[in-house]
């Protein structure tokens, strides 16, 4: 090669080099701290890392450079910024939420029902799509699916006792895995899995699928959701063979509930909505003033499910008759001074999307609506991230807790106490009595403290914005990342905080809690929508195996491993646990 050639690669090279550093001078030009990073990379081999588990990354980035207030980090070229102060998390996930409605979408190939979930879902078509679904969790449905869950639960106690009959340990992850997905199938779509029947459930091998991440499959999904139309050029596919699966199972069961009898379950309530062709989707909803009111129809983008009592403000007072999960609903909390009290008898029933379609914003002027947003292929898409996402989260939480209660026999004999007093005050494990059970939930929000299932959050910027006390500005399409699990682990709000101590979650040591470091569920309006059914689903489980049996550690496994998920956090490996059956005329 002849020295102009030599020149011109050198030339390219320093080019490429400087675009780098100027793209990279992003957060260090707005005085916001950035961890080392690699040019073009950024910090994508840190978030992309085989050897070290994102949470754990992230978390050294909140110790060692300011991730606990506000640090800057890169995906390849896009700044992300890490906002990890309580105050600061409270406008954005409340306060603020106008102006970070929505959450990264995560794009599949063109025609997956992923791209159409409603965790994908944007502005307004989520905004109608979440009022459309949220109606299923309400206390009356609650209640409605509570026999239904003890079926199961004793469906696991029994078959839990017979393994434990003929191991040496019983691999509890397993089992619970196996509940969690006969639960959410029976109680959702009416459909009988029998995973306790089966030596190889197939819904549960199919799930597993789902949530496994070869790193061939990282790269496919890094790379179409940084240039989608290429990858869709390339027919590049990264579905799960899951979404397959799961899509045919649903669309079979919709195909049977259409000639079939109704259930009134969580299928049932899409397809009426489906059916309801005047159904109205409000687009525009940016005229309305901050401090503006609106009508209890339209509150499902303003209502905020705040899954914590303990962040309600100390001098704010609430009355409710419908305490499950510990959940205050504050309407429009923007408008709601702080020592204002707030009534609500389940709200949740009350809330919904407004069906004139006369609809009209503050200034009088007709609101657009658009298309419907519920098809028989967005009924599918809900049904399988409900199907899919309900089954890891509560089954890893259920894992995580037996083994701690394995662990601290104290704890589990606290606990078994609480149960049997349950029995005796209303004669059996009841839905009024799990609700009111608080050392129960304490064990199980302790857990959800110690191993959140989501270890971070996300929200885009839908609007400019200052945050406040700083000279930081985010524009439309900026990303914010929450640590939750360094929040969760932080011992400026949690002494110990690797010790398991369910009593901090009791209701008098709950004001000591700082509001936003404990977000298991997320927080504010887009949280997760099936808390309250997740709750009393694993507090009914583990009511019934904790009547049944006690919990020991197996002499091989005293200590956890945790997988490397790209999505939740969940053991590595199984749960070993020494079951022994506690005799039936001592359970009362």
């Amino acid at each position: 090669m002849g020295i102009e050639v030599w020149l011109l690669v050198a030339g390219v090279v320093m080019a490429a080099w400087a675009y780098s550093r100027w793209r990279h001078s992003y957060w260090s030009s707005r005085g916001v701290s950035t961890p080392p990073y690699l040019p073009f990379l950024g910090h994508m081999h840190k978030l992309l890392s085989s050897s070290q588990s994102r949470w754990l990354y992230f978390d050294e980035v909140y110790q060692k450079f300011g991730g606990s207030t506000l640090s800057g980090l890169y995906e390849l070229f896009r700044p992300v910024l890490m906002i990890g102060d309580p105050e600061l998390l409270k406008n954005i996930f409340v306060k603020d939420f106008d102006h970070f409605v929505d959450r990264r979408k995560f794009l599949a190939e063109e025609g997956s029902i992923s791209n159409i979930m409603l965790s994908n879902m944007t502005g307004d078509e989520w905004k109608t799509l979440r009022g459309i679904m949220s109606p299923t969790f309400t206390s009356g449905k609650m209640r409605s699916m509570f026999p239904l869950i003890c079926e199961k639960a004793d469906a696991l106690v029994s078959f839990s006792l017979k393994e434990a009959a003929n191991k040496p340990f019983v691999d509890m992850k397993v089992n619970f895995a196996r509940f969690t997905m006969d639960t959410i199938a029976s109680c959702a779509f009416g459909i009988e899995c029998n995973s306790f029947k089966s030596e190889v459930p197939e819904f549960s091998k199919y799930a597993e699928m789902f949530f496994n991440f070869p790193f061939l499959r990282i790269i496919k999904i890094t790379l179409f959701n940084i240039f989608p139309k290429i990858g869709n050029a390339l027919g590049i596919k990264i579905d799960s063979p899951a979404i397959g699966f799961f899509s045919n199972v649903v669309e079979e069961t919709i195909a049977a509930r259409n000639t079939g009898q109704r259930r009134g379950d969580y299928l049932d309530l899409l397809l009426d909505a489906r059916a309801d062709v005047n159904h109205p989707i409000i687009t525009d909803t940016s005229t309305v003033p901050h401090n503006q009111s609106t009508t209890t129809q339209d509150r499902t983008a303003q209502e905020t499910i705040i899954t914590d009592t303990s962040t309600v403000p100390h001098n704010q007072s609430t009355t409710t008759q419908d305490r499950t999960a510990q959940e205050t609903i504050i309407t429009d909390t923007s408008t709601v001074p702080h020592n204002q009290s707030t009534t609500t008898q389940d709200q949740t029933a009350q809330e919904t999307i407004n069906h004139d379609s006369s609809v009209t914003n503050v200034n009088n002027i007709p609101i657009a609506q658009s298309k419907q947003v519920l098809t028989n292929k967005s009924i599918v898409a809900q049904s399988v991230l409900f199907l899919v996402a309900g089954y890891e989260t509560t089954a890893a939480t259920l894992a995580f807790l037996s083994f701690q209660l394995a662990k601290h026999p104290i704890h589990q004999q606290r606990l078994r106490e609480e149960i049997k007093q349950i029995i005796h005050e209303y004669g059996d494990i009841t839905y009024q009595g799990i609700m009111e059970a608080k050392l129960l939930d304490a064990c199980l929000m302790e857990t959800l403290r110690l191993y959140p299932p989501a270890t971070f959050g996300e929200r885009k910027c839908t609007r400019t914005y200052k945050i406040p006390g700083t000279e930081v500005t985010l524009h439309p399409g900026d990303l914010v990342t929450v640590p939750f699990w360094s929040l969760h682990h932080d011992p400026r709000y949690w002494p110990e905080p690797e010790e398991f101590q369910p009593d901090r979650f009791l209701p008098e040591n709950k004001p000591n809690i700082t509001s936003f470091t404990h977000m298991p569920f997320g927080m504010g309006p887009r949280n997760c929508i099936a808390m309250r059914f997740a709750l009393m689903e694993a507090k009914v489980a583990l009511a019934k195996l904790l009547i049944a049996a006690e919990m020991h550690l197996d002499k091989n496994h005293t200590e956890l491993k945790m997988d490397n998920s790209l999505l939740f956090m969940r053991p590595d490996e199984g749960v070993n646990l020494v079951i022994t059956p506690i005799p039936s005329n001592t359970h009362g």
